[in-house]
This record gives structure tokens, sequence and C-alpha cells, in this order.
């Protein structure tokens, strides 16, 4: 299943090996899902990775954020991004991860954010929009 994975999932990831998002993470990186990955999204995991005021305290190193990192893109599917669909949600930060899946035509968008992602102007029947929790009861 094509999905494109939000940063807070990527992040809780990383924060947790035992939740719902290491596993959709796990998911991921074995090709078992399909991640989606673009231009837009890269820059923001990118800056997460690096912010290193959001991992004190964590056990996962820069060097080994940043080769999960590189891990994740690798097994992830490029996708350009033509359309715009702005400004659409209430958080204008989180259009760009909306439009990458809506160009990917991925059936899931995996998010902590269901609500704010719920709550566009512009409604699609694709992709669905999920919590970590909810994409592995529906994969499995």
């Amino acid at each position: 299943m094509e999905i494109v994975q939000d940063t807070n999932v990527f992040v809780a990831a990383l924060r947790s090996q035992e939740g719902a998002s290491a596993a959709v993470l796990d998911r991921c990186l074995a090709l078992a899902d399909q991640a989606v990955m673009g231009a837009a999204l890269l820059a923001e995991y990118e800056d997460l990775v690096q912010r290193e005021s959001l991992w004190r305290g964590g056990w996962v190193t820069r060097a080994e954020r940043e080769a999960l990192l590189d891990d994740f893109c690798a097994a992830a599917t490029w996708q350009p991004v033509y359309f715009r669909w702005r400004p659409n949600l209430p958080d204008a930060n989180d259009d760009h991860v909306l439009e990458l899946a809506i160009a990917s035509g991925a059936e899931h968008l995996v998010t902590h954010n269901t609500r704010d992602f719920g709550r566009g102007e512009l409604k699609f029947l694709s992709p669905q929009i999920v919590t970590p929790a909810q994409h592995l009861k529906i994969t499995r």
C-alpha cells in the first residue's frame, strides 16, 4: 500500500520503538508499505532530524537519526508535486503533506494529526487520513 507518513509519525517512531508509529516505519523500511516522499516533506524531515532541542534526553543520536532518514528515503518512492491545493488546511504547514498524498495517489496519509487533516476546505476521497494504529489495523 502506498502511504505518505507525516513527520510526526517519524518522530514518534524514533522516540519509542514500541508504538504503532515504529511499526509503520518498520513496514516502510521492509517495503511492506511503499512510503512516498517529496521535496517539501523531505525538507521537513531533515529539519526535524537535525533539531537537537527535539531530541534532548532521547536514545537516538543525530548520526543514527540521519542514517535512518537515509534508509527511509532509499525505500521511498519519489513523487514530484505539480499542482498545489493551497490554502486548504487550518495549518498551512500541513498543506504540502496532503498535496503529496494526492499527487502520488497514496491510499493512506498516516498522521497523529487526523483532526486538522480532516478539516480541509476541499474534500478528497483519497487518501484516507489515518493514525498509525488505524493504518496497522487496516493493513494486517
